[in-house]
């Protein structure tokens, strides 16, 4: 398997791990019964790490379908090399330290990582051309 192809494996784990880690502690402050119910209307605002994990996996979600794409197609014009390879490494590692940065809160860091992984997606877009 590619390197692409593997960091893309490994985004989709990383996915599912903000999704089920923000999905935590949202339940953990609205509460189970809104979780399993109907959730009409607005629910109140999330709080602190609750709020911060669901912007990052909102955020993830924003820019993992042109990852996903890119890698794909790369794959299928077998157009991958050293360049693609770094590009998608730099993309998943930087969404993987986006996470602790955003839920920690350190507002300058965590803008500095997420360019890091545009430069990736950008790496692996310019391939395609």
């Amino acid at each position: 398997m590619s390197v692409e192809l593997e960091m893309l494996a490994w985004s989709i784990v990383l996915g599912l791990v903000q999704v089920f880690a923000a999905a935590s502690l949202v339940t953990a402050q609205r509460g189970l019964l809104w979780n399993v119910g109907p959730r009409d209307g607005s629910p109140p605002p999330l709080t602190g790490v609750a709020g911060r994990l669901d912007r990052a996996a909102k955020n993830f979600l924003e820019t993992f379908p042109f990852f996903a794409a890119a890698v794909l197609a790369l794959a299928l014009a077998q157009r991958t090399d050293a360049h693609t390879a770094l590009g998608a490494q730099l993309y998943f590692w930087a969404r993987v330290a986006y996470v602790p940065a955003y839920a920690i809160g350190v507002p300058f860091l965590r803008t500095a990582i997420w360019a890091v992984s545009l430069v990736g997606l950008l790496m692996l877009l310019s391939a395609l051309f």
